[in-house]
Formats: C-alpha cells, sequence, structure tokens
C-alpha cells in the first residue's frame, strides 16, 4: 500500500495450477502444508523505454525433496529466497525513487519438501509454456519454478530479463563468495549489469557463453552429465532460454554462504534499473534493513 505506482498480484496454488505453471505445481507437492505463489508486482513509471523484466527466485526452505540434501547445511536453506528478496527490494528502492521506467517483477515462491506426494526423479512435467520436462534431481527445483517465472513474465510485458537466484553451488566453486555469476545472451545487457555490479559493490563476474553447444543442452545431452561440477551454469542458461526464445536474458547467480549477503543483487538491479541513480546502496541500507541482513559489502577497487 505504500507505493501507489506499483500493482500486486499473487496467485494461490489453485491459481498456479489453472495457469498451468506445471514446474511451480510440481516443486510444491512436498505435503499440504506447502503453499506455493506467483507473485507479480508491476511498477508503472511512465517510462519511454523497454520495459525490465526482473525474476527472482523465492524457495523459503529446500531440502532437496526426494533428492535430499545432506544434513550438514541443511539449516542454511532458509536463505533459498535470496533471489526473490532482491527483486522484491529493487522494485521498493525504485518505486521510493520515483524513477522513470517500468517493471514487472516476477517471484515463484514455495518450499522443496520430500513425502509420499512428493515429485519423484523421473517425473515428467508440463511448464506454463507446454515444454516438457524429465526431472532427474528434484534438487533442481531452481530451473523448475524459474522457467514458468520467465515465460509469465514475457507474457505480462517484460522485453528484457534478468533472473536472480541462489541456484547452483558451482557458483562458489569457481568464484568464491565475492562475486556472483553473470552470464547472458545479450552483451549490451550484460555490460549494463556489470557495471551496475561495480558501482553497487555487489560485483558479478561474466562468464562465456558457447551459444553454438546449446542444441546439445537442450537435447538433454549433458554437458556436465559425466561430472556434475562442469558446466552447470551453462546447462542451466540453455535450458532457461529454450523457454523464452529470441528474449534476451541474464542470469545472476548468487553465491550465499552462511552469515553472508541475503539481499545480495537489490542495489545491483535497481542501479541498473535507473543508471545513473548513485545514492541508491545508501537508501537500500537505510530503510530496508529487514530484507538487508548483510555484511559490509566489499567494493571495487
Amino acid at each position: 500500500d505504500s507505493h501507489e505506482k506499483v500493482a500486486v498480484e499473487i496467485l494461490d496454488r489453485e491459481a498456479i495450477i489453472k495457469a498451468g505453471m506445471g514446474g511451480l505445481e510440481a516443486v510444491s507437492k512436498g505435503g499440504e502444508d506447502v503453499e506455493p505463489r506467483l507473485i507479480t508486482l508491476k511498477y508503472t513509471g511512465r517510462g519511454s523505454g523497454e520495459k525490465l523484466g526482473l525474476v527472482g527466485k523465492a524457495v523459503t526452505f529446500d531440502t532437496g525433496g526426494i533428492s535430499i540434501k545432506p544434513s550438514a547445511g541443511m539449516h542454511e536453506m532458509k536463505m533459498d529466497m535470496s533471489g526473490g528478496a532482491a527483486v522484491l527490494e529493487a522494485v521498493n528502492a525504485i518505486a521510493e525513487l520515483d524513477l522513470a521506467l517500468d517493471i514487472v517483477a516476477v517471484l515463484p515462491s514455495t518450499e522443496n519438501m520430500p513425502s509420499g506426494t512428493a515429485l519423484k526423479p523421473g517425473d515428467i512435467i508440463t511448464q506454463l509454456n507446454g515444454k516438457t520436462v524429465e526431472v532427474t534431481n528434484t534438487d533442481a527445483e531452481g530451473r523448475l519454478i524459474l522457467a514458468d517465472a520467465l515465460v509469465h513474465c514475457v507474457r505480462e510485458g517484460a522485453d528484457r530479463l534478468v533472473d536472480l537466484a541462489t541456484l547452483t553451488g558451482a557458483v562458489l566453486i569457481g568464484l568464491g563468495s565475492t562475486y556472483a555469476a553473470l552470464i547472458s545472451n545479450d552483451d549490451e545487457l550484460a555490460t549494463e549489469v556489470a557495471a551496475a555490479a561495480t558501482r553497487s559493490g555487489e560485483l558479478a563476474w561474466r562468464l562465456g557463453l558457447a551459444l553454438g553447444a546449446t542444441n546439445l543442452a537442450l537435447l538433454g545431452i549433458g554437458l556436465s552429465a559425466a561430472h556434475p561440477r562442469r558446466a552447470t551454469n551453462w546447462n542451466l542458461l540453455f535450458a532457461l532460454l529454450s523457454f523464452i526464445v529470441y528474449y534476451n536474458l541474464i542470469n545472476v547467480s548468487q553465491a550465499w554462504i552462511a552469515g553472508g549477503r541475503v539481499g545480495m543483487g537489490a542495489s545491483l538491479l535497481a542501479l541498473h534499473g535507473t543508471a545513473l541513480a548513485l545514492a541508491l546502496a545508501l537508501i537500500a541500507w537505510r530503510d530496508h534493513a529487514t530484507v538487508w541482513r548483510l555484511l559490509p559489502r566489499r567494493r571495487a577497487g
């Protein structure tokens, strides 16, 4: 209610199923107490340019489902909503600054729990755009809910997409805890987001994307099948791109660690949207401490 330029729509389980969001529905099948939500926020600043789409993964607790995670460290999986928190906070900050741009933000939210009714390895589901997916590991739930969210975001009018997610532990292996992984099929968009990352202190490192290998990934020829820790992010982006063919997409994979930056990405996204709003990080720190339980952020240089 605090921002008259922000409209919010929330779909419950029944509406999610009716809409055909098979990925979000499937991940949420781990018990009658698991209540999924598809949250859409639209900020209308009457901008004259393209409409920016923001998508944030918001898994409020991730056990891995039937493909359950090791018990050590599982208590940290309440932080698997960090992408959604950052997107929500970015929209809030942009609205407070009353910026002249239009945004549609989508947060697919659920828990990923094991039970007798939960999604199983080998299940085949149908996503929002009609594409079928065979699930081989229920702990890869992020891409299932993001696939539906990306399609929904495009249908709501987004011209360019930025998705933010704690999507793969391979980021920590490749980049440590300082940088998020930035992967895109749009060089111009990637440059803009990388610049915003540097200015906000929420650093991102761009990884290469060999688009010629896309067909291999989409045909299910796993580039990382024999070595699960290899090429995880590339396979992931190829898969997500298959749901929104011809759209420009950038993925920022957060590397969350214990005691780390829950809201990482909020300043990055908001600065990308404004280009010149250099004071945004200070505003976010002052007004939104409930979401920003952060350690001091490392500044470039």
